[in-house]
């Protein structure tokens, strides 16, 4: 059997991907800041699924927190077989009017974590030339993000190095698979206080549970990019083709708060 470790499993496209590796028949290793939550899941996989699930509690955000959780799982002769960093949040407002404080935590666990993840994981895959990454980029890896700066950046960051590190690891049996949802149904905008944006309000959407299972394929398969919808994917082209400038100010208008 194999087992996936997937952060930010407790909710959301995180907690829909667990489900999916279950019913593959993996076991897994789950982790989020919430460990009561992570044992529900936990006790109702085990129970569906016969599968072993191991759930770790654990503040992504902060230092070397990946560190810790390569360490367990290194400790309890666990072998990782697919990674998939999930875990991320955002949040809405004008740069000079945001909280520095989220803003550090949001960098510590969408770029810091990730990274760090990604290093102590591949090189045990590399040694046995087997092994599958997922990193949870965005839509908003593709531009830059008014109204959520931070946010937007830290996307782009993910889907530049992830399709760095895939090509260096290509060739030795291991693929890093980029997902870039577009906006979902999940605890996101809520998180990122975004409900009565535009991008949002009113909007049928995806549910996390359709992402996860066009994410699990895609990483099954080895691909490097992997856009779910195909409105998204035409947009996400189509950008190329457009001055900065003026994505830039579509951006801003369609995040911008309805009325």
């Amino acid at each position: 059997m194999k087992t996936a470790l997937i952060t930010g499993a407790s909710n959301g496209i995180g907690l829909e991907l667990a489900k999916v590796h279950a019913s593959n028949g993996d076991n897994l290793v789950l982790v989020a800041r919430s460990k009561s939550k992570l044992d529900e899941l936990k006790a109702e996989l085990e129970k569906q699924y016969k599968i072993s699930v191991h759930t770790i509690g654990k503040d992504l955000s902060a230092p070397n927190a990946a560190l810790d959780v390569y360490m367990e799982t290194t400790d309890k002769h666990i072998q990782i077989d697919y990674l998939i960093n999930n875990a991320g949040f955002g949040d809405f407002g004008m740069f000079y009017e945001t909280d520095w404080n989220k803003e550090a935590q949001m960098i510590n666990l969408n770029m810091t974590a990730l990274t760090q993840f990604t290093k102590l994981y591949v090189k045990d895959m590399v040694k046995r030339k087997s092994g599958k990454i997922m990193n949870v980029a965005s839509m908003a890896a593709f531009q830059s993000g008014p109204t959520m700066a931070v946010y937007y950046a830290t996307k782009a960051y993910v889907l530049s190095f992830s399709e760095a590190v895939d090509n260096e690891v290509r060739d030795k049996g291991v693929t890093i698979t980029t997902l870039c949802p577009g906006p979902t149904e999940s605890g996101f905008q809520a998180a990122a206080n975004l409900e009565e944006s535009k991008l949002f309000k009113g909007k049928k959407l995806p549910t996390s549970k359709e992402v996860a299972e066009y994410g699990y394929k895609a990483m099954m398969q080895g691909k490097t990019i992997a856009i779910h919808g195909l409105m998204n994917a035409i947009m996400a082209y189509a950008i190329r083709f457009v001055p900065r400038s003026l994505v830039v100010k579509l951006v801003r208008k369609v995040q911008e708060k309805a009325h």
